[in-house]
């Protein structure tokens, strides 16, 4: 009997400690309530206090972003981050963390070494921004002390801001200036200043533009026929004869003229050992494409001297804008001869600069619808080629822009699309804009991307709104959206951003601009 009450005063003893033991558990849970609710009670929520004369707020805007150097922020670590872009060059806008960025091939090949090469590549769909990117960048490193030279512009997006700039305009077409294709500077004037071997290569250097134009022409004007090894040495020798001949620059009358004269040299390479009549049959071809380049259409633009020399102290553009209605071969025509003029004369220029008889400058070139020029004729990829190698890089920054890979991959054949190809591939920068997704693997063949940032560029082709209920023009969404590669890097997307005072600069609708502002008035 006293063993069962021992027993179950036993259970009842066990019963009250776990009893105990679970209140005071739940007086410590309380109390970290407690104190968790006080704690909350002094810290306001991410959005702020709710209720009356709280201040909660509906969103929250991002925390404004500071840039400075490591001496003055270092008072702020570890709140301060690195920037990711980098601060050299010319401004062109900003990332979506609002951080700026600077860019500009002269700027990233001379200073900042980031580039292999001065030269930038520019693709992206029509009327997203790229004239608008390279106008900023000519207006920036205009503040530098670069001089933008535009050869050739065809609609004309350059000529309001070279104006602006006090720069020179030089208008190309019916009734306007002329520009002879084969016009490479004041090379004798040059060369009298100069002895020994830099006066015969910088010669020999204004011959072979001479000759490179007088081929890129006929292969123009011929389509899809080459120009033969014989026709290119009896053209070389006909310069020759000329400069033995004659003074100044020629014409393509005057080559027509010397290759008619039958003189020996050209004799010698047309293997017509002084037969007249095989002489002809070698020739006639040849100068009746020469003769062709003299008549009708292409009379008015190649048949005369030039009417105003390009300026080397100030920025330049050409604006070829009257021969936009003009067939594709006519304005690739113009626009190779503008090239290849533009680079002689900057040959020319630091020919003088290095013999300190003239002040160093640099250059920075662009050579805007690219397209155009290849699509004037086959084997254009070899003249665009040879025309760009014969420049001298040191002090000269480079810029080619056309649509889309398509253009460079739309040529006939294999060789020369892949010589195309080679344009983006030796850029020392690529600039894409919105391209679309069909785009991409001939993108990536060239230049490595990351399947995030071909994701980006595709979507920066969307359309804007079916619903413009805004009164204004709604810009598509990816207007002004550039994204930098160098190499295997990732890519720096940024958003052209410009001032009040470029405006007035970066209108390329002026033909619409009355259209639209009536309309609106009406709606």
């Amino acid at each position: 009997m006293r063993l069962r009450k021992s027993r179950r005063g036993a259970h009842r003893s066990v019963s009250t400690y776990a009893q105990r033991q679970a209140e005071a558990r739940r007086a410590e849970e309380a109390a970290k309530r407690a104190a968790r609710r006080a704690e909350d009670a002094a810290t306001p929520p991410r959005m702020g206090w709710g209720g009356a004369w709280s201040g909660r707020a509906s969103f929250m805007t991002d925390v404004p972003k500071w840039r400075a150097t490591t001496v003055q922020a270092c008072g702020l670590w570890p709140f301060a981050t690195g920037l990711g872009a980098p601060a050299h060059g010319v401004p062109l806008g900003q990332t979506g963390d609002g951080s700026t960025v600077c860019c500009d091939p002269i700027t990233w090949f001379e200073s900042a070494n980031l580039i292999s090469n001065p030269s930038a590549f520019v693709l992206g769909r029509p009327g997203l921004g790229k004239s608008t990117l390279l106008r900023r960048m000519c207006l920036g490193l205009s503040a530098f002390g670069t001089l933008p030279l535009i050869l050739g512009d065809t609609k004309p997006d350059y000529v309001d801001l070279v104006r602006a700039l006090g720069g020179q305009v030089i208008s190309l077409g019916s009734g306007r200036d002329v520009l002879n294709p084969l016009d490479v500077g004041d090379v004798d004037a040059v060369a009298g200043k100069l002895s020994g071997r830099e006066r015969e290569a910088l010669i020999g250097e204004g011959k072979a533009r001479q000759l490179q134009m007088v081929l890129a022409l006929l292969q123009v004007v011929r389509r899809n026929q080459p120009v033969s090894d014989r026709e290119e040495a009896i053209i070389s020798r006909a310069l020759d004869v000329w400069n033995t001949r004659g003074s100044g620059t020629p014409l393509l009358s005057d080559v027509v003229a010397v290759i008619d004269s039958h003189p020996d040299a050209c004799d010698a390479v047309a293997l017509s050992r002084g037969d007249a009549r095989a002489y002809r049959a070698a020739t006639d071809q040849l100068q009746a494409s020469l003769l062709a380049l003299l008549t009708d259409r292409w009379a008015q633009l190649f048949g005369h001297h030039t009417t105003t020399p390009m300026r080397l102290d100030r920025p330049v553009v050409f604006d070829v804008s009257d021969l936009d209605r003009q067939s594709n071969d006519v304005l690739g025509a113009v626009l190779l001869t503008c090239w290849s003029y533009g680079f002689a004369q900057v040959n020319l220029a630091q020919v003088l600069q290095d013999a300190s008889l003239m002040p160093q400058r640099h250059y920075f070139i662009v050579m805007d619808e690219l397209w155009r020029i290849l699509r004037a004729g086959q084997g254009m990829v070899d003249r665009i080629d040879e025309l760009t190698r014969l420049n001298r890089t040191r002090g000269v920054g480079q810029a080619m822009c056309t649509h889309t890979m398509k253009d460079l991959m739309a040529l006939p054949n294999e060789e020369d699309r892949m010589k195309a190809c080679g344009f983006v591939e030796r850029s020392g920068m690529v600039i894409s804009g919105g391209l679309p997704a069909n785009e991409m693997p001939q993108l990536t063949s060239v230049v490595p991307m990351s399947g995030k940032e071909q994701a980006t560029l595709a979507s920066w082709t969307n359309p804007p709104s079916w619903n413009n209920d805004l009164g204004h023009d709604a810009p598509p969404p990816g207007r002004g959206k550039f994204l930098i590669k160098v190499g295997e890097r990732p890519g720096i997307p940024f958003q052209v951003r410009l001032t009040q005072a470029e405006l007035a600069l970066n209108d390329t609708n002026k033909r619409w601009s009355n259209t639209t502002s009536a309309r609106h008035r009406r709606g």
